[in-house]
């Protein structure tokens, strides 16, 4: 992996980073916001510890552990990535209510045109801002945008220390068994 100093990584801020996505995929996970490592990368959950990937492949959504540079494979798998906020910070943060918010509206936009079956969001508290649902708990929620459900995962972030990789790897395979009841 590519080694960043902290200028390099502090050049990223504010940068977009290009979704993973395709119409009709059985889940469009949703990150909060990138951060800095990821968008000097170009690559989702591109900070080592991040705990996605492990999950995402521990879960049976893919059959090899991925690599970030690897994101390109995952419509393929009928799966893809967004985020809620699209500008890279260090944290999350140094984000405002208000940029929450107008995220969320814009993530149903994007719902709206690419219809999956499932929208993931990684981070409850992300999703709780976003969608305005102060008792939103991680799971399937009651929400829907049109045809499309909703489920919250733990956010992967190596700061979220009371999940492990193995209980992350649980949740995400239950919604992989709801997703794909067949696999």
């Amino acid at each position: 992996m590519t080694r960043f100093t902290p200028a390099e990584l502090e050049a990223a801020r504010d940068r977009l980073v290009p979704d993973v996505v395709a119409a009709g995929l059985r889940v469009l996970f949703c990150g909060i916001n990138p951060g800095l490592m990821t968008a000097a990368t170009g690559h989702h959950f591109a900070r080592p510890g991040n705990r996605f990937w492990p999950a995402l492949h521990l879960s049976g959504f893919t059959p090899r552990l991925l690599k970030p540079s690897e994101q390109e494979e995952l419509p393929s798998y009928g799966l893809g990535i967004t985020n809620v906020v699209a500008r890279a910070t260090a944290r999350a943060d140094e984000l405002s209510a208000e940029e929450y918010r107008e995220g969320g509206r814009l993530l149903v936009e994007k719902v709206g045109r690419l219809r999956p079956a499932w929208l993931a969001v990684v981070g409850v508290t992300a999703y709780r801002a976003a969608f305005d649902d102060r008792k939103a708990r991680v799971g399937p929620q009651e929400r829907t945008i049109g045809d499309t459900r909703v489920w919250v995962l733990p956010n992967p972030s190596g700061l979220n220390a009371h999940w492990t990789v193995q209980t992350m790897a649980e949740e995400f395979a239950r919604l992989r068994i709801t997703a794909d009841p067949s696999s």
